[in-house]
């Protein structure tokens, strides 16, 4: 079934501006989206998607109040809902395998929604802008696309990308929004930042970094953070880039090298260190088990001790 614009099949587009052109309401709610306030979520209520992550529960998940994603600037971060069930889904992709990763994300959310007995699956996209590159506009042209492609009908209800996503500070083009938060309750989403990226952050980072594709970090039915076990070859080349300085690593190591959050090159050296101490994955994941991690009573997430 096609992807629709106020019940209206969206046809095949080339650009972004022409979508916008299309359909001024979308424009119009994106203008709105990008000027809220950014809401700084905090730990205790968050379930954070990291790069190349989604993860996906229901209103009844006693754990998780909010998903969220940050420190997207050619990157998209997606959330798809299911009006009936409630249940909802945030992606954060980059373009890395959009045709394949699409898919995952209805499935996550439909294999939720199979009770409701009505409702209909709506579908927000944030991220990207203006870059030099036109590696944003390429990526939500493919989402959108690849939306086209499900069977399922799916309603676009936000769509701050690219164009509408663009603030030029100085002469340079940046993101307006670059994380996101979606509330599972309501389904309302939000323009967000996030002090607290964890758990198992640079695990989870080390294995974006090395290439892992796409996966779910979360299960819904116990309630728990699983990060899967991944592996990466021993790689001593890599510590060149700590004695590297910001410029030479923004360069090299980052699709909007004048984008990117302030952090960003201290997460990537950090994300390094990581590697180099761990130099085979296999130790990180004893016996080839998953990490888990619960809620506890204070909040905070914990790691699953496995019998």
């Amino acid at each position: 079934m096609p992807l629709l614009v106020q019940n209206k099949r969206i046809g095949r587009l080339t650009s972004t501006t022409e979508l916008f052109s299309k359909y001024s309401h979308l424009k119009e709610n994106a203008k709105v989206f990008s000027s809220k306030s950014l809401v700084t979520v905090e730990p205790k209520c968050l379930l954070y998607v990291q790069q190349r992550e989604f993860a996906a529960t229901t209103p009844a998940d006693h754990s998780v109040s909010v998903i969220g994603s940050g420190d997207a600037t050619t990157c998209h971060l997606v959330v798809l809902r299911h009006t009936g069930s409630g249940a909802t889904c945030l992606a954060h992709c980059d373009g890395s395998s959009t045709w394949t990763e699409v898919p995952l994300l209805v499935n996550a959310v439909t294999s939720l929604s199979h009770h409701a007995k009505e409702g209909r699956l709506e579908l927000h996209l944030v991220g990207g802008f203006v870059d030099d590159a036109y590696t944003s506009h390429k990526l939500s042209l493919n989402i959108l696309a690849a939306f086209q492609k499900q069977k399922e009908e799916i309603h676009l209800e936000t769509c701050c990308i690219t164009d509408m996503n663009d603030i030029v500070t100085d002469g340079i083009h940046r993101p307006v929004v670059y994380g996101i938060g979606v509330n599972i309750k309501t389904g309302e989403v939000f323009p967000a930042s996030f002090p607290y990226r964890g758990p198992a952050e640079d695990v989870r980072s080390a294995r974006t970094f090395t290439g892992g594709q796409m996966t779910e970090v979360y299960d819904s039915s116990k309630e728990q953070v699983r990060v899967s076990p991944c592996r990466w070859a021993p790689n001593r080349d890599i510590a060149f880039w700590l004695a590297a300085d910001d410029d030479t690593i923004l360069q090299y190591l980052s699709t909007s090298p004048y984008a990117e959050p302030p952090h960003f090159v201290n997460q990537i050296k950090s994300t390094i260190r990581f590697l180099l101490d761990h130099p085979n994955a296999d130790m990180l994941f004893p016996g080839g088990q998953p990490l888990l991690f619960h809620r506890t009573e204070q909040g905070e997430w914990e790691r699953v001790s496995l019998p």
